[in-house]
């Protein structure tokens, strides 16, 4: 895997990602004499004993009290020198002081992310960090080092403070770091890695955790993910269009001219490209079966004994025809799993504007990570080539470490993480529930016996999913704790809005796994319904479809009409070919069942759900829709 490249300008989220799965680091040897001219200003400013934040100053509510030229303590008695200058004491001990998160450690990815977006922005040549320590940080990634950061801890307003510090330990020979698969010290894992530790010069403790990395990476992991589940959540939603044998209307291209979202266009289009070859969407409503329970008086031939279903329609009499006569004339009198209505309900006929949405939603998100890769989030901000009567004007304290601009842009999209996944558990729930799934068994198994539960629970499931994600999705951006005395009395809470946002995408990819499960079970069933029908009217025998028929008259006059409508629909349904879904819906649907085999009858569904789930994770299933 080719070195990523790291000049502080021109990091992607796309090279994020790969050093998050692995890629090395280099940096760019044409911008180390900038990082080095700001470190060589700053240690002429300490010479001139210039008073600078963070370099000669305390930190936070202490920036008022200047070091002084020794310490205070060591006049205590008892107390031995230290050997240590105190601008040296002042940038370790803010690392040592600051690494307190606490909970689960992040995963590998993440935490290789924040190194490699630490480094970024320290190349910038405006923090004052020496290119030797860039170089530490790098051999540390590079080493394959990941230090053990705890999930809770940052407010987002100082950059991430204390996770920050949690990386920056391990370069000190602190801390904890994973190292060859065992979690070790910190000192240890240098050792086995043949690095050595760092001792920190002016500012670098405050460069190293002054930042906005945690938040970045876990939003930069996160819309990595979210792309590819966009495009899942339209796969599903088209496979349950053809498992509903849909009205395709509602995402034609001149419909969505006239309201043109970026991501509701680009929604509409797609379906169309899913769809692209069904002949089971926009299917005449009067072709389509209804669901009856089999029997074994269901079929004549051996062959149709072998379905797990029988079918029918609902004749409409003349004497209920009355004013509607034109309609009839147009559309065969027959009453199977479709309704005849122009439109669909909102979970199917609304995809391109909820999903259309979101993508909105993720891709405002993707222009302020985009900024973010390439930005200086530390503070003071070092401009050493200013032309300035004073320090002040080149050293200069400002608020680039506040996370509110994640921080947002992480609650639009958390907020819309739950509204993808709510229309998702939505389809699937109509394809369960015989009062809504037009004509399919309920539950989606033939059920003769009433033993069966079929997919029923598999629905609760993703409504847990959903509410678990409903509740999650109250911003953390809303609700400031100032920290540090008062001194930080506005914070983002970024980290926890980022971090909120990856782990709920991978719920998000569960209710989608859910979806294609039962869509697929669904789309067999329509499938195998129409094309019964069709053999079965492919035979010539009116009398045998007539049988399929309920509410056939009894007078002779009438019972004469009525088979000549049978034979006009039998005909139809002979000269139709084969119904199939759309090429990428059905592409997707073989890659499913080359895992799941469909449901004939009751099993343990444990392991096709988890299969479910893993094909949406490893993009499996995604992968069969694009032909790849």
């Amino acid at each position: 895997m080719k070195p990523v490249r790291l000049d502080g300008r021109s990091l992607t989220r796309g090279g994020l990602v790969a050093v998050a799965h692995g890629a090395h680091v280099e940096l760019a040897a044409e911008q180390l004499p900038a990082v080095a001219r700001a470190a060589d200003f700053l240690a002429e400013q300490v010479r001139r004993e210039e008073p600078i934040y963070g370099v000669s100053t305390g930190f936070g509510s202490n920036a008022d009290r200047l070091l002084g030229a020794r310490r205070v303590r060591e006049a205590l008695p008892g107390e031995e020198p230290t050997g240590e200058s105190l601008h040296a004491e002042l940038q370790r001990n803010l690392i040592v002081t600051h690494a307190v998160c606490v909970g689960e450690p992040f995963p590998a990815d993440v935490v290789r992310a924040m190194l490699c977006i630490r480094i970024n922005t320290l190349m910038r040549g405006h923090s004052g960090v020496r290119v030797e320590t860039l170089q530490a940080l790098v051999a540390m990634l590079n080493a394959g080092i990941v230090p053990v950061v705890p999930q809770l801890g940052s407010v987002g307003a100082s950059g991430d403070l204390a996770p920050l510090s949690h990386l920056a330990i391990v370069l000190l020979g602190g801390g904890e770091a994973f190292y060859q698969g065992e979690r070790i010290s910190g000192a240890d894992a240098l050792e086995r890695a043949g690095l050595a530790p760092v001792t920190l010069s002016y500012k670098e403790g405050l460069a190293l955790n002054n930042g906005t990395a945690q938040m970045l990476a876990c939003g930069v992991l996160a819309l990595s993910r979210l792309e590819d589940l966009l495009d899942t959540a339209d796969l599903a939603a088209a496979m349950t269009i053809d498992a509903f044998a849909g009205r395709l209307g509602a995402f034609a291209g001149k419909v969505h001219e006239l309201r043109p979202h970026p991501g509701q266009v680009e929604v509409a289009a797609h379906l169309r490209k899913l769809l692209e070859g069904s002949t089971l969407s926009d299917i005449p409503y009067h072709l389509v079966p209804t669901f009856k329970p089999w029997t074994a008086q269901s079929w004549d031939t051996p062959e149709a004994q072998a379905l797990r279903f029988d079918i029918g329609w609902n004749w409409v009499p003349l004497d209920q025809r009355h004013g509607r006569e034109k309609f009839y004339t147009r559309f065969r009198p027959f009453k199977g799993g479709k309704k005849h209505q122009p439109q669909d309900s909102y979970s199917l006929r609304c995809i391109p504007q909820v999903h259309g949405a979101v993508r909105d939603a993720v891709a405002q998100a993707a222009r302020v990570l985009d900024i973010e890769l390439n930005a200086l989030t530390d503070n003071p901000i070092i401009f050493p080539d200013a032309d300035a009567e004073h320090v002040e004007q080149q050293v200069i304290s400002a608020g680039h470490f506040h996370g509110m601009p994640l921080a947002l842009a992480m609650s639009y999209v958390k907020a819309a993480i739950p509204v993808l996944a709510s229309i998702s558990e939505r389809r699937l729930n109509k394809l369960v529930d015989p009062a809504t799934n037009d004509g399919l068994p309920a539950f989606l198994i033939g059920n003769e016996d009433a033993t069966e539960s079929g997919f029923m629970i598999v629905q609760y499931t993703a409504a847990a999913i959903v509410n678990d994600l409903t509740s999650r999705a109250m911003p953390a951006s809303v609700y400031s704790i100032p920290t540090s005395a008062n001194a930080e009395d506005h914070v983002s809470m970024g980290a926890n809005e980022a971090r909120h946002v990856l782990a709920m995408a991978d719920d998000l990819g569960k209710v989608l796994g859910l979806e294609l499960y039962t869509a697929a079970q669904a789309l067999d069933l329509r499938t195998d319904m129409i094309n019964a029908a069709r053999e079965l009217a492919r035979q010539g025998d009116v009398e045998a479809l007539a049988a399929k028929i309920q509410g056939a008259p009894r007078n002779a006059e009438d019972h004469a009409a009525f088979l000549a409508e049978v034979d006009a629909l039998r005909a139809e349904l002979a000269e139709a070919e084969a119904f199939h879904p759309g090429d990428a819906v059905a592409a997707a649907h073989a890659a499913i069942r080359a895992r799941i085999p469909f449901l004939e009858r009751d099993r343990a569904l444990d392991r096709d759900v988890a299969a479910a789930v893993q094909l949406v994770v490893d993009g499996d299933v995604l992968a069969a829709a694009r032909g790849n």
